[in-house]
This record gives structure tokens, sequence and C-alpha cells, in this order.
């Protein structure tokens, strides 16, 4: 009986090896295509497919096809941020598109860079970490909202390697975006005004893991602050802490005390003054 428990185990495995095995490049396929190439019956491809979509390992896309998950996507790619963050970020940002009907991204530094995924309002899946999917640090909410708790070196680098003016609004003065970012440290939320997108607004917070490290940060996009930024900052809080709490093992961990050498703006023509405000921030227009 031993025997034959195992042997049906390994019948499985290799059944489920099979149906993987049919995503190695990349590809997406329909369940008849997966049942033609793994050589399974359509019925056992149908139940396997559906127990490996519910385990997150494959993913349904808008038009009914499958396609490898985030968790296998991401095995031997160096893709950025622990196993936690990588499994719970889609959720996040699954459950915050649908409330606020905002694009929410989530995205770490890495190389001076934002690599990211994000949730578009509708059925579409969130998208997957990959090379193309980065963004540039300085003139985003996403990342300023990484930047401005980076080490020192890395603001610096930032500001070496040249502040791009993507929009009139971009900040591209290395004292202004200084204290953009002493900003951003103290009341740990970045607001940006048309500084990327000619059509879009951000808000971002930092997301934070056991002992107060920064592991990621959180963004919606928003055509208007005035009208939209409310209400769409309280789900972005929620769901901030919640990842947090989650990343810091239930602790209830907070992130680490604001500190470091960049001091908060006390210069009385900081462009903070001119900013839009979100309950008790006060941020910088760009």
């Amino acid at each position: 009986m031993a025997g034959n428990s195992m042997e049906a185990g390994r019948s499985v495995t290799s059944k489920i090896t099979s149906i993987l095995l049919t995503f190695t490049e990349g590809s997406e396929h329909t369940l008849t295509e997966i049942s033609q190439l793994a050589g399974l019956p359509i019925s056992t491809a149908h139940r396997l497919t559906s127990e490996l979509t519910s385990r997150r390992l494959l993913e349904r896309t808008a038009d009914g096809r499958y396609r490898a998950g985030l968790p296998l996507r991401t095995i031997g790619a160096g893709a950025p941020g622990p196993p936690a963050l990588l499994e719970r970020a889609p959720c996040v940002l699954e459950d915050l598109a649908t409330v606020t009907r905002c694009r929410a991204r989530l995205g770490v530094l890495r190389e001076l860079e934002v690599a990211y995924i994000e949730k578009q309002p509708g059925p579409r899946p969130v998208s997957s970490f990959t090379p193309a999917a980065t963004l540039p640090v300085h003139p985003t909410a996403l990342g300023r909202a990484l930047l401005a708790f980076a080490p020192p070196t890395t603001v610096e680098m930032t500001i070496l390697r040249g502040l791009r003016a993507y929009t009139p609004h971009t900040i591209t003065a290395p004292d202004r975006f200084r204290r953009a970012l002493a900003v951003v440290r103290l009341t740990r939320v970045a607001v940006i005004r048309f500084a990327f997108e000619a059509t879009a607004c951000g808000v971002a917070v930092p997301v934070f893991g056991a002992g107060g490290e920064l592991v990621a940060a959180i963004e919606l996009t928003v055509p208007d602050l005035g009208r939209e930024l409310q209400s769409g900052m309280a789900a972005l809080t929620i769901a901030a802490r919640s990842l947090s709490r989650e990343l810091a093992g239930g602790s209830g961990a907070g992130a680490a005390p604001v500190g470091g050498v960049y001091a908060l703006p006390t210069d009385p023509h900081v462009d903070a003054a001119a900013a839009p405000v979100v309950p008790g921030v006060v941020q910088d227009a760009g």
C-alpha cells in the first residue's frame, strides 16, 4: 500500500511538473494548449491548473489564458524584495486598486531606479517584476518615498547622475530636491504633482519590515489631488501599515525613528508651502 501511495504521489508530481514546464519561456496558454503540451487529459489539466492557480503558481489573464504566477517568475530571476513581500504584494495592490479605482504600484529601490509591479483598475492581473518595469527615482512619488529612507550616499549618487526634467514641474535643483526628501522623511508621505506624467499626480508611503527597515513603498496615481487624494490616502495608509505588520511578523513594529543627515526644511522659501495638503502633511509641489 505504501508503495502504491508513493507511486501515486510521484505520478501527480510528474503531471504538475509537465504543466509548469509549459511556461518555461514566459508564454501564455489556453487550457486546451496546456493539456496538449503536457500530454494530459483535459479534465486532469483543468483540475491541476485550478489548484496551481489557487496557490498563485499560475495566473489567469483577462482573456482566460494561463501564465506563470509571480512566485515562479521570480525564482532564479534575482527578484527584488524578500519572499514574503513578493507573496503578499499582489494581493495588497489588487485590494487597493479595487477600493480606490486608481492605478496602484509597489516598488523597491534597485540600482538608482525603482523596480515595480502595478495593478491597473479592471480585470487585468497584477504585473510582475521584470527588467523593463522600472521608474526613475526623483520625479515619482514611489521613488521619493524610497529614497527618503535610503542611505545618504544613494541620494547623492542620484543627484550626481542628474535630475532630469520630465515635465515643467519636475524638481531639478539639488538643494530643493534634498529639502523635498526631508519633508518625506518627516511626514512619511510623498506627494507628486505632474512631475513625471503631465496629466497625473501621485502619492506614496513607505513600507517597513522587521526592525523598522525600509522594504518597499506603495503608490496611488490620481488625476487630481484636490478631489481624490483624501479618500485615496486612507486606503493607501491602511494598506501600507497592514503590509508592514505582516512583514514584521505581526509584531506591530513601526518604522525606524526619522533621522539621518538631512535636516528638516527650515528655509522660509521651501517649496512645501505651496504644496497640496494631505491630512496633517505638507508636501513639495513637484
